[in-house]
């Protein structure tokens, strides 16, 4: 394998860039950290296009069907949005996004939640849950950063994405393609009162200091809320949205 020594080789330059948002949009790439994850990636069907590791990482980055550089500690740690880096990194082509008019039956949608760790964990959960697809709107991580792609530790690879920059708007349109629109909300009933929401819907979760907009909450076939049966106002984000796909889940 060739060697890069310098930080200012291009390679280096562009895996760098793939950390910030600005960079995914140039270069059509993301980038992915560690082996497991560099394995998911390629077996969810993503194409692999340049990587580089540390020795220690020498022999799987040799097996990986793209070029592959042998780099120091130093140029893996600059590159890496990790403290501690698993030693091997690599580029992928970005996947393609999902459409409105291509969504599947169910689906969690995503109201401003800012918090990188919050969005990869309801992504991971809604593969585990068995919900279909992440829909985010306005104001939501970068779903292909690294941080968002760790959080989901896979998910992101295996569960199809959209994003939406008007989601009040895309949620009317998916409530005419006969979906219910189920809103959390404080204000709203019991979620294990509420009425069934049919084969088809989505469940929208809300920025995690403000909850959903107004725009947003006006869409709704129905607003939720948990019990808070202790001396707790609310639920984290993620948490609330696990909660609530495994029961909108486990009644089907």
């Amino acid at each position: 394998m060739e060697k890069i020594t310098s930080s200012k080789n291009q390679l280096v330059k562009t895996l760098k860039s793939l950390t910030r948002r600005q960079g995914r949009e140039e270069t059509g790439m993301f980038l992915v950290e560690g082996e497991v994850m560099i394995r998911e990636a390629m077996k969810c069907g993503l194409a692999i296009k340049e990587a580089i590791a540390v020795e220690k990482q020498s022999e799987f980055a040799a097996s990986l069907p793209c070029p592959a550089y042998l780099v120091p500690e130093n140029i893996m740690e600059s590159v890496c949005d990790t403290k501690s880096p698993q030693g091997v990194c690599a580029a992928f082509s970005m996947p393609g996004e999902l459409a409105l008019e291509s969504m599947p039956d169910t689906i969690v949608a995503l109201d401003g939640v800012q918090d990188p760790g919050n969005v990869g964990t309801i992504w991971r959960t809604a593969d585990a849950a068995g919900f279909e697809a992440l829909l985010l709107g306005a104001g939501c991580a970068d779903p292909l950063s690294p941080k968002v792609q760790r959080s989901a530790m896979g998910s992101g690879f295996r569960v199809p994405f959209g994003q939406a920059g008007d989601m009040p708007g895309a949620l009317l349109r998916l409530k005419g393609m006969g979906y219910s629109i189920i809103c959390s909300d404080l204000g709203g009933t019991d979620f294990y009162s509420r009425s069934d929401p049919g084969k088809k819907y989505v469940l929208v979760i809300g920025n995690e200091a403000r909850g959903i907009s107004g725009e947003t909450r006006s869409t709704a076939t129905m607003l939720v809320r948990l019990p808070m049966r202790g001396g707790a106002e609310s639920l984290n984000a993620a948490v609330a949205a696990g909660i609530m796909m495994y029961g909108l889940k486990m009644e089907k």
